[in-house]
């Protein structure tokens, strides 16, 4: 079989996997990370407010919970309400170069490798944008990307800041999709 069949072949293989997420043809872009970042101040509950589409991510009311394990790595533990019950995954998170700590890895199975989880920007007590991007041959890469916040409501003029973020660092927003938008305790 020649390199160009397979590398065919692998492109249909793999576009079941990609089919519900946001991909674009070359490779995934390079964005600027948050400097001197702190894994301690980023630790706690953050509220998913905007994202691009994500096969895994359904319901609504989406949060993530950062905590610090004694080996080092990170608890990663997700909830989201979906079809009327609120649904959890945990995950691992691992700092992957001590030198840029806001370039990590996040797993959430034994069996498959860390994807990347950029977080581009944060004050730590309100706001983080945060990106996630994954190349396939250089041909063609899917992304996803988050606002979060530390609350359920926050500024319009907060979510403008992390939006010019997102595209200033060359990724399309044209699908985010707005998310929780009432209280609902989970």
């Amino acid at each position: 079989m020649s390199a160009s069949s397979s590398s065919s072949l692998l492109l249909l293989l793999l576009l079941p996997l990609v089919v519900a997420q946001t991909y674009y043809w070359g490779p995934c872009p390079t964005p600027q990370v948050q400097p001197n970042f702190t894994l301690l101040q980023y630790q706690g509950r953050w509220y998913e407010i905007e994202k691009l589409p994500a096969s895994f991510e359904k319901g609504k009311c989406i949060e993530a919970n950062y905590a610090l394990r004694t080996d080092g790595t990170i608890q990663v533990l997700n909830s989201q309400f979906y079809k009327d019950k609120v649904t959890t995954a945990e995950g691992t998170a691992v700092i992957r170069d001590p030198r840029e700590p806001a370039r990590l890895g996040v797993s959430f199975s034994y069996f498959s490798p860390y994807s990347p989880y950029l977080v581009l920007s944060t004050d730590y007590s309100s706001l983080s944008v945060v990106y996630s991007c994954t190349n396939i041959l250089n041909i063609f890469h899917f992304e996803f990307a988050w606002i979060l916040s530390r609350s359920r409501f926050p500024s319009p003029e907060s979510v403008a800041y992390a939006k010019k973020l997102l595209r200033d660092e060359g990724i399309n927003l044209y699908v985010c999709e707005i998310m929780c938008k009432e209280e609902i305790s989970i």
